[in-house]
């Protein structure tokens, strides 16, 4: 197991027992957003990178709809990876033994802090 898969179990039990039929989207949207927020993030490191290199890599346009590619395959990947018996298989994992559960508002500033962060790398670039 890995740390999305311990991430997206504490986001998915948080929200189970509020929303019973949603709580496996809202925990599917959480893990893309934060592996899209990082996926963006090391792009504008690598972008910034490469421009103090003096090195064309690719164009903005292309480096863009590369990532809109990237963030629907990272999307379906997740929703393909925890629909099925790997759900069942974290469950299990998890409830036999004692996991630790992160605060709500802690997994939900993640995201958040990985964005602000790629704005602070985007502005010294």
């Amino acid at each position: 197991m890995n740390l999305f898969d311990i991430l997206f179990y504490n986001i998915f039990s948080q929200y189970k027992t509020k929303y019973k039929q949603k709580a496996n989207n809202i925990a599917i949207t959480y893990v893309t957003l934060l592996q899209v927020s990082l996926l963006l993030l090391l792009g504008v490191f690598f972008a910034g990178f490469f421009k103090q290199m003096n090195m064309v890599t690719m164009s903005s346009t292309k480096a863009w709809t590369l990532f809109a590619l990237m963030a629907v395959f990272l999307y379906f990947k997740n929703w393909m990876q925890y629909t099925g018996k790997k759900r069942m298989m974290i469950n299990a994992k998890m409830n036999k033994k004692r996991s630790q559960n992160y605060s709500i508002w802690l997994l939900w500033f993640l995201p958040i802090a990985a964005l602000g962060l790629t704005y602070v790398v985007y502005q010294a670039v």
